[in-house]
């Protein structure tokens, strides 16, 4: 890492602290219409929590509210032992938050490898910077044969590697996804978890926001299931798995 302890803090500072992410009483309302209403979760340090729920249950603003895309109340927000509330949307990367945001949104008329540069915006252009681009090129392969090409060219699975890349860029003790397997065949998104599960061992923390619930129990040790912007249920990722409500509503079984 290349920024001071005041501003960010490691994988392992988090680790040692016991929770990467805290919050509490988190509500997000569009009008009159409410959205996200007094949540509490938390992401302990090194492991994979996903999220889960159908259309419009809340996940996306959920996300969307942490990164301070939207406005939102929330009592209590803090990575680590930093109090995060007040944190700008825009230096929420500088504060060790790297997110993929539904639907991608790479830059179409860059090439591949000025899009994965943007994502390390707030780091000091350094050796660093290039070793971590030569790590994304390692964990997706397929971008660094296409460095060059535009990334409008690529394909929806391409982008989303890009855009996981991209976050991944700023070397964040914390990613937040929203959707990755959206639009994806069976096959790319085996590619994907096999990415995620690989991230997980090697100790990031990870909020994962999915309608895929397989997906989800795949990379994940717990989850909570939203419903109407409340959690409804939450557990590890084995019990919900076996769960006979969530088995029927989220897997079709």
């Amino acid at each position: 890492m290349t920024q001071t302890a005041a501003t960010t803090a490691t994988t392992a500072d988090l680790t040692a602290r016991g929770q990467a992410l805290t919050v509490q009483g988190l509500s997000v309302h569009y009008g009159g219409v409410r959205a996200v209403d007094d949540v509490d979760l938390t992401v302990p340090a090194g492991q994979a929590v996903g999220i889960i729920g159908a259309n419009g249950a809340g996940k996306t603003s959920t996300l969307k509210a942490l990164m301070g895309l939207v406005p939102r109340r929330v009592t209590g927000l803090r990575l680590g032992e930093r109090d995060i509330t007040k944190v700008k949307a825009r230096d929420m990367v500088r504060h060790g938050v790297g997110y993929v945001p539904e639907g991608r949104h790479v830059f179409p008329g860059l090439p591949v490898e000025k899009n994965l540069y943007l994502g390390a915006y707030a780091k000091p252009w350094n050796q660093r910077v290039r070793t971590a681009a030569d790590e994304v090129y390692e964990l997706f392969p397929v971008l660094g044969e296409m460095r060059n090409r535009l990334a409008g060219a690529l394909s929806g699975g391409q982008q989303q590697m890009l855009a996981i890349g991209r976050a991944l860029m700023s070397q964040p003790s914390l990613l937040l996804l929203d959707e990755p397997s959206m639009g994806l065949s069976p096959k790319l998104v085996d590619e994907i978890v096999q990415v995620l599960q690989r991230l997980s061992a090697q100790g990031l923390t990870i909020l994962l926001v999915e309608q895929n619930a397989k997906l989800t129990f795949e990379v994940t040790s717990s989850c909570l299931v939203m419903e109407n912007g409340v959690v409804a249920m939450t557990g590890t990722s084995e019990e919900l798995s076996h769960d006979s409500r969530v088995r029927q509503i989220y897997l079709g079984l």
